[in-house]
């Protein structure tokens, strides 16, 4: 018997469910159809994992190498791996279990399977009518809704010819369930993702080399946020090597190690580690839901919508990772509610994707929200900076962490601030505050006029924003 719905979202993971919450809140009948588990990739593969392993390595690596300088003796330190990834399971099953009952508290359908968008019938005259193709075996179940969401994320992508085999070849869904620690390995990609494996492994005493196709690491950033990272990481012992081709089909995989060739200025050169980890970036899920039963564009692998999040069907939506952009759990949030908002007829406003922040959960972290300075440059802006090191910050030095910076990039003109680009201790935390500044158009001299308690890493952003106008106070 066919089900109705006012709205049903393919795909549970941050977006849809999140999205299915508030169109419950607003009273809404909803369902949401997920192959997997609730939470989708970032609960389960990918930022509540990961970050937990990172936790894990940073307490590893500051007892075993700091310790002694906060004045504590620990003796010989080791590490129980299994005992890591137990701790990270437990922290995703809770959550699990919260966003499971989350679903229940707000009445929300929950469908185990497949969900595939079917054309014109005799249930609707638009595309729309959902077929689910249930887990459990059972016969297919069929939801008419009035709108639909589609929210089916995307998954790791590798280059050609160099496939994840799991064993000698991952990407960082199969890292998260190794069982084991390598004595090395080759990261492919330097982007967010691959820094932030490069920073977890080096901690937990692995062996990393990190092969980057660009001039530079995480390129999207700032350049000096990217010059800083790479500096520090070497520092701890990660190798780098930018400008970096690797060329596929070299790689050679057997007797416990996995080599490949990668071009660099003009000549080749061989890399060997025990593991290969591709770090590459992501691509989307649009097959085998439904989408050629429909008008909906799809460019580039990426599903095309218009500001309010609707396809060229416009009953039908599409958030988060599948869209391409900032691919972005909190991003994919946003937009889901914002599409449930134009459902229910609240016109909300659209997302401004520039003050969007970012975050790299490596150690040291890195953070950023609006333009960096080149490209403030090639939009024409005369600009002036400010840059504040947290060498200057009394609680970085309690802390013992005290490497890194806080820039500021401003229009000199009109004083409005363009970006701020953060990497050092606990900046994925600090970050908010220059989002909300950018906000509320805020000025560099707002920020400063703002007094920030003493002692506290926050500090930091108050003398950056002096420095704008050259008035910091402890340079």
């Amino acid at each position: 018997m066919a089900q109705n719905y006012d709205v049903v979202i393919l795909g549970g993971g941050t977006g849809g469910y999140v999205a299915a919450i508030r169109s419950a809140q607003l009273g809404l009948k909803t369902a949401i159809v997920e192959k997997g588990k609730l939470g989708g990739t970032c609960l389960h593969q990918g930022c509540i994992p990961s970050k937990a392993l990172l936790r894990s390595a940073e307490v590893y690596a500051t007892t075993k190498n700091h310790a002694a300088d906060f004045g504590v003796n620990t003796g010989e330190v080791s590490l129980d791996f299994s005992r890591v990834q137990q701790r990270k399971q437990g922290i995703v099953d809770q959550l699990h279990a919260g966003v499971q009952g989350l679903m229940k508290k707000g009445k929300i359908d929950v469908y185990e399977g497949i969900g595939r968008i079917l054309g014109p019938s005799i249930f609707s005259p638009n595309p729309g009518t959902i077929s689910v193709e249930m887990n459990n075996g059972e016969e297919n179940e069929m939801l008419i809704p009035n709108n639909v969401i589609i929210a089916t994320g995307s998954r790791p992508r590798t280059l050609p010819g160099l496939d994840i085999d799991g064993e000698f070849v991952m990407s960082s869904e199969e890292a998260l369930a190794m069982t084991e620690l390598p004595k090395s390995i080759l990261i492919v990609g330097g982007g967010v993702i691959g820094i932030e494996w490069a920073s977890m492994l080096n901690d937990f005493g692995v062996e990393v080399t990190v092969l980057e196709y660009a001039d530079r690491i995480i390129p999207t950033e700032d350049k000096d946020i990217s010059k800083e990272m790479q500096k520090l990481l070497k520092k701890k012992g990660v190798k780098f090597a930018t400008s970096a081709k690797v060329l596929s089909e070299t790689v050679e995989k057997g007797e416990g190690q996995v080599s490949i060739q990668a071009e660099i200025n003009g000549s080749n050169e061989t890399f060997t580690a025990e593991k290969m980890l591709v770090s590459v970036g992501r691509q989307a899920n649009v097959e085998n839901i439904g989408i050629e039963n429909t008008d909906i564009l799809v460019e580039k692998g990426f599903i095309q919508v218009k500001k309010t999040f609707q396809t060229k069907e416009s009953h039908i939506y599409a958030i988060g990772d599948v869209i391409g952009g900032l691919q972005l759990a909190h991003v994919a949030s946003h937009e889901g509610i914002t599409a449930i908002e134009h459902i229910k007829g609240n016109a909300p406003h659209a997302i401004d994707y520039d003050l969007v922040s970012r975050c790299i959960y490596s150690n040291p972290e890195a953070a950023s929200v609006g333009i960096t300075e080149d490209q403030a440059k090639e939009q024409g802006y005369e600009l002036k900076t400010g840059k504040f090191s947290f060498k200057a910050i009394g609680k970085a030095l309690v802390y013992g962490e005290s490497d890194g910076f806080v820039k500021i990039i401003a229009d000199k003109k009109t004083n409005d601030i363009l970006g701020v680009h953060m990497i050092g201790p606990h900046v994925t935390d600090m970050i908010s505050e220059a989002g909300l500044a950018m906000v509320l158009d805020a000025t560099p001299w707002e920020i400063a006029d703002t007094i920030h308690p003493h002692p506290t890493l926050s500090e930091v952003m108050g003398e950056a924003a002096l420095a704008v106008d050259g008035k910091a106070i402890h340079s």
